[in-house]
């Protein structure tokens, strides 16, 4: 299966990608805390149609003029307003408050979200944890003020979370010598990436043969990865590529390879 799977990922994972996915937003900006704020809201918008998300990250980063780091450090209660009447899905005008709030204390603290992140990656380490769990924790402590519905639209895995968006932020950010993902973080090795998992994920993983586990959840997460690695085992990520190309993009696998109908 290898060989196919390749060839799927070498035409998928090709620049004119960028300009339906939501990576774009990365892709507007130089500076680097402007790539990481704008990767980090469109990948927690990035739900449901890609068009539609496109449009509402659109939106948002234009009520922030554009300048996410800029509006970032700037933001107070008087600027609340700015997000009056915008809505993605569950995600509101609270929400978007309380997340660029611990936005502003990350990088008052830490510089840069990179080495916030790279905090997390090694508590975890010391903690026997998975530092997507980490994240989530230290992330919302550093929002002053946080409505507690607004937790649900980062992931934990200690939930059973299968954090698809931030895994699909972290292949985003730390993958290298991609002409889609950017590869701006040195913190995580590409080996260590775990595939963004969904229901068309699942799905094409499980008709293939490249999962057993049939909830989706952490655990499948870490399975299918775990099956892929057998193929790729320095970026096993990369066959999220070829996997959305099967379920959303019209590629086909040899009908011999299909050992469960779904």
């Amino acid at each position: 299966m290898k060989p196919y799977l390749d060839r799927i990922n070498d035409e998928v994972e090709e620049r004119g990608y960028i300009k339906d996915d939501p990576v774009q937003f990365m892709h507007a900006f130089t500076e680097k805390r402007d790539i990481e704020i704008a990767g980090f809201l469109a990948a927690t918008m990035a739900w449901g149609r890609r068009d539609i998300v496109i449009s509402k990250v659109d939106e948002l980063l234009h009520r922030m003029d554009y300048a996410p780091y800029r509006f970032v450090m700037s933001y107070n209660q008087s600027l609340f307003s700015k997000f009056d009447g915008f809505k993605h899905r569950t995600l509101k005008p609270v929400d978007v408050h309380g997340l660029l709030f611990a936005l502003q204390g990350i990088f008052r603290e830490f510089g840069d979200f990179e080495a916030f992140w790279e905090m997390c990656y090694l508590k975890g380490e010391a903690e026997g944890r998975p530092f997507i769990a980490i994240f989530n924790e230290e992330f919302f402590a550093r929002s002053r003020d946080l409505a507690e519905r607004t937790r649900k639209h980062v992931s934990n895995p200690e939930k059973g979370s299968t954090c698809k968006r931030l895994y699909m932020y972290l292949r985003w950010t730390t993958r290298k010598n991609s002409p889609v993902d950017l590869g701006i973080w040195n913190f995580l090795p590409s080996s260590e990436l775990l595939v963004p998992f969904d229901v068309h994920v699942a799905r094409q993983a499980r008709k293939y043969g490249l999962l057993s586990r049939r909830s989706n959840d952490w655990q499948s997460v870490n399975e299918l990865t775990d099956t892929l690695a057998i193929m790729n085992p320095a970026d096993p990520a990369r066959y999220d590529y070829a996997l959305f190309g099967i379920g959303a993009l019209g590629y086909r696998l040899p009908v011999r390879f299909i050992l469960n109908r779904v």
